[in-house]
């Protein structure tokens, strides 16, 4: 069965604080080590009142230091945001201070609305530059040059696993292009996965660090020991998706018993579209739908998004998910 990682956007629940987000993602994390998961991953996100990972970097730090095998990356830095020599020299301290347990996923989006984004003192017109950065950054975590004026310490010679990270076909090409391994945003923007998967496979170039290609997809997982309790708790992703559709970004709400009631029929159709990679309910159910996604796409690794509410509950759904795939037994 194709590996399973976690994607964890650090949610700040309702009632909470980004402090206790932080404290839960750990807690995950550290469970989903025991479980079998291959890779805990992070996403940089920027004036999101429900979201605790913006500082990405040492949120890995905080996850790395609090478990001992899993591997734990940034799905991802947003690159535009930041200069290649200052993530080369974060990521190459990571690695240095947990050696062979970094990856380093990184997207040419913002991460953030337009007013946020000068706020971080950065270009919009920065993101057009990205196939250039990705290859000043893969320079800076290279071996040194002879002539090399400028190096990332630490970080030179480290050579942390770098991913390209997409919703479009743009990143499908410069994965393929520069021979790394590709993850594609389908627990939110599914609508040109397999295009993307397809132009990644035929266009893939060989290269020092993957020979061959290897595609990694999202999607949005809730297990919960019936369908009906499964579905109730995915009505908090619903509900965050409305209110994105609205423009009114909170933090996660509570599951409610009838989302109908919540969302208008445009929203629901929008939303719906949005979560089209999304595997809903029993253990059963959830093996079942699961498993054909991974058929159809041919993916080479999943990574679960589970926008749970109750830390408890999403605990039993990455719990039920891994016993599920027998996880533990790889």
């Amino acid at each position: 069965m194709t590996a399973l990682s976690v994607l964890d956007l650090a949610f700040v629940p309702t009632g909470s604080s980004p402090a206790g987000a932080l404290r839960n993602t750990l807690d995950l994390a550290q469970h989903a080590e025991r479980w079998g998961y291959t890779r805990y991953w992070l996403a940089e996100h920027h004036n999101m009142i429900g979201i605790a990972s913006a500082a990405t970097s040492i949120v890995i730090a905080h996850v790395a230091g609090g478990t001992k095998t899993i591997r734990v990356g940034a799905g991802g830095i947003m690159l535009p945001n930041h200069s290649p020599l200052v993530i080369a020299e974060q990521f190459g301290t990571l690695e240095s201070l947990f050696p062979g347990r970094i990856d380093l996923g990184l997207g040419r989006a913002p991460g953030t609305d337009q007013r946020t984004l000068r706020a971080l003192r950065r270009n919009p017109m920065d993101a057009e530059s990205f196939p250039q950065d990705v290859l000043e950054l893969q320079a800076y975590l290279g071996d040194l040059q002879p002539g090399q004026v400028v190096q990332a310490v630490p970080g030179t010679g480290l050579k942390v696993p770098l991913w390209i990270l997409g919703s479009s076909l743009f990143g499908a090409q410069l994965a393929a292009a520069l021979g790394l391994p590709y993850a594609f945003a389908s627990h939110f923007a599914p609508g040109d996965l397999m295009p993307a998967l397809a132009i990644y496979r035929e266009n893939f170039r060989p290269s020092a660090q993957l020979e061959k290609p290897y595609a990694m997809v999202g999607a949005n997982v809730i297990v919960a020991d019936s369908d009906a309790e499964a579905k109730r708790l995915f009505t908090s992703s619903q509900q965050a998706f409305t209110n994105l559709l609205r423009g009114t970004r909170g933090q996660l709400l509570p599951p409610i018993d009838d989302i109908e009631r919540y969302w208008a029929p445009h929203e629901k159709a929008q939303a719906q579209r949005m979560l089209e990679c999304s595997f809903v309910g029993s253990p059963a159910t959830v093996r079942s739908g699961l498993g054909q996604f991974v058929a159809d796409t041919g993916a080479d690794e999943v990574i679960v998004a589970a926008a749970i509410y109750d830390h408890a509950a999403r605990l039993r759904s990455y719990e039920l998910l891994a016993e599920s795939f027998d996880l533990a037994a790889r």
